[in-house]
């Protein structure tokens, strides 16, 4: 059996799940996910836990298995939490400014880029060099984060770009390093 798939989840206060034959809904204090359930897996609720199970142990179920237990938990820690990511700007020069739902990035290029925030998530900047991505879905909180970074990524040279907050970026020494 899936170490991840049996271990149940914990309901907090104020979380109502929803659950139907095809699809699991969540509800919290940040707002509410739905997931749908592959044919094969079942939700049930015992009191204030959340159970994951399967029918058989064929490999593909046994790998939903898993998966779907994760998109629960995450659905529920989303909705009562919510999840962030940490992005630091590092660069003479570079900025970032937020004009509604749309970050302006200056980042050393000719021109300011414009990244547009989709719809359930949410960017502040702090300062002018760190951008908090927050939202309740940890999916896509994470690929907001990673296209933010992907504008700029890291110079393994000078260190200048953008980068998630606490990484060690590895730098490379120059041509005069190597001189005789």
């Amino acid at each position: 059996m899936s170490r991840v798939g049996k271990k149940p989840i914990p309901l907090p206060d104020g979380v109502e799940v929803k659950i139907s034959k095809e699809e699991l809904e969540v509800k919290g204090p940040r707002g509410s996910m739905m997931h749908r359930i592959p044919p094969g897996i079942n939700i049930h609720q015992e009191g204030s836990l959340l159970l994951v199970s399967r029918k058989n142990d064929t490999p593909k179920l046994r790998a939903l298995h898993g998966l779907m237990r994760s998109l629960a938990a995450n659905s529920v820690t989303g909705v009562t939490e919510g999840f962030q990511k940490e992005l630091e700007i590092e660069g003479i020069g570079y900025r970032a400014q937020l004009k509604k739902d749309v970050v302006v990035l200056q980042l050393g290029f000719s021109h300011p880029i414009e990244f547009q925030v989709p719809e359930g998530v949410e960017v502040k900047i702090e300062g002018a060099n760190l951008i908090i991505v927050s939202g309740i879905d940890r999916q896509m909180v994470g690929q907001v984060a990673a296209n933010i970074c992907r504008l700029r990524p890291p110079d393994v040279y000078k260190g200048k770009g953008i980068r998630y907050k606490g990484e060690v970026l590895r730098k490379k020494v120059g041509k005069a390093a190597t001189g005789a």
